[in-house]
């Protein structure tokens, strides 16, 4: 796979950028960090990309090899492909199928463009998909301005070949079984670029506009120490509470909705100023730097285990044997295999009642009320 180098207004951060224009200039001087999700995220589009190229017979060459590599992630890269091909079905008379496609949207925003991970054309239809490897967040592609751009971009640089009208933006995140699409007409979409992104952009290019916090604030670099960010988490500590004994619901309401943002926020700028203290030796007004709590473990095991047989003691006593995971066990047997030897032996219970905001997807509990469990009983 071509990684593909950031350009300041970069689709993969537009998000950010569009929401809040002078991040995208202060974060240009923080230098990337490398995450084990990233890497791997990185192994899996190399894979994808090489499979893809396979399937459509351009001599790849080499499998890409990874530390990386799990029946896992060979299943998910496999799906991926399968859904491309499930959509270039859809094209119509001759379509061309681009992988890991440079897409140019500086029409739109200065110097922007980003890489496609597949764009798909034909006369009348663009598809335009994402792989998304990551299971941490749940990603949407409603309103998704990566996808968007990267259409804008496929748009613009098609234009003198294809005549599209109808562009459909997917998401394929296969380790969270999220596989969604949302269609767009050209003209909508020029529309969007026109009255949304160049204005932004055009701010963000110079570092103008206004620091404004948001869910876009996630990824950003200066999350920890953003004061835009900070100010709107620390209005819930300032709320002006109704006089009385107890909070009302609407407050605890009001709590619980921040609650989330409030409480990330605190853990990261935790992390940050820990960071600094333990590598830079930075000194914050009355903290101090401890050693945190610890927990014992063997030296050496088998050390450990020799001064125990050499006790007397049997390897019944000193060791003990469990099944493992049900994820190692797929992993093992593969999913096909899997379903058949555990059928019906494995089950999901119910999760935890959890609350959420309402935009959350999941489908509501439908709770009795406790009144109403106790008429059950009754009868």
């Amino acid at each position: 796979m071509a990684p593909e180098t950031h350009a300041l207004l970069s689709a993969s951060s537009a998000h950010r950028w569009l929401n809040c224009t002078p991040s995208a200039l202060l974060e240009a001087g923080k230098p990337d960090r490398d995450s084990t999700a990233s890497l791997e995220g990185t192994a899996a589009h190399a894979l994808a990309e090489w499979k893809l190229a396979e399937m459509l017979g351009r001599g790849p060459g080499a499998r890409p090899q990874s530390t990386y590599d799990t029946v896992e992630m060979d299943e998910h890269t496999s799906a991926y492909v399968t859904h491309v091909n499930q959509l270039l079905d859809d094209h119509e008379g001759p379509s061309r199928v681009f992988i890991e496609q440079r897409l140019d949207y500086s029409k739109y925003a200065p110097d922007g463009y980003g890489t496609g991970d597949c764009v798909i054309i034909s006369d009348g239809l663009l598809d335009i998909v994402d792989f998304k490897y990551g299971q941490g967040v749940l990603v949407e592609a409603e309103q998704n301005p990566q996808l968007k751009l990267y259409a804008l971009g496929a748009l613009e640089a098609f234009q003198d070949i294809y005549r599209v009208d109808q562009v459909r933006a997917t998401i394929f995140q296969p380790r969270r079984d999220n596989t969604v699409r949302v269609e767009y007409s050209r003209s909508e979409l020029v529309e969007w670029g026109e009255q949304t992104v160049k204005p932004a952009a055009a701010l963000a290019a110079k570092g103008k506009g206004e620091f404004k916090a948001g869910p876009w604030c996630q990824f950003c670099k200066l999350a920890p120490t953003c004061r835009a960010r900070a100010e709107e988490n620390l209005k819930l500590a300032r709320l002006e509470f109704k006089p009385g004994p107890e909070l009302s619901d609407e407050e605890v309401a009001q709590v619980l909705r921040q609650l989330p943002d409030l409480t990330k926020w605190a853990a990261e700028v935790e992390k940050y100023a820990t960071q600094a203290a333990v590598s830079q030796g930075k000194q914050w007004e009355g903290m101090k730097l401890v050693a945190g709590r610890s927990v014992r473990k063997y030296a050496d095991e088998n050390q450990v285990i020799q001064a125990a047989r050499d006790a007397g003691y049997k390897d019944t006593d000193i060791f003990e044997q469990k099944l493992i995971t049900l994820t190692r066990m797929e992993k093992l047997v593969g999913k096909k295999q899997f379903t058949q030897i555990f059928d019906g032996l494995v089950v999901k219970p119910e999760g935890k009642p959890t609350l959420v905001p309402m935009s959350d997807r999941r489908k509501a509990l439908d709770l009795a009320a406790p009144e109403q469990e106790f008429e059950n009983l009754d009868k």
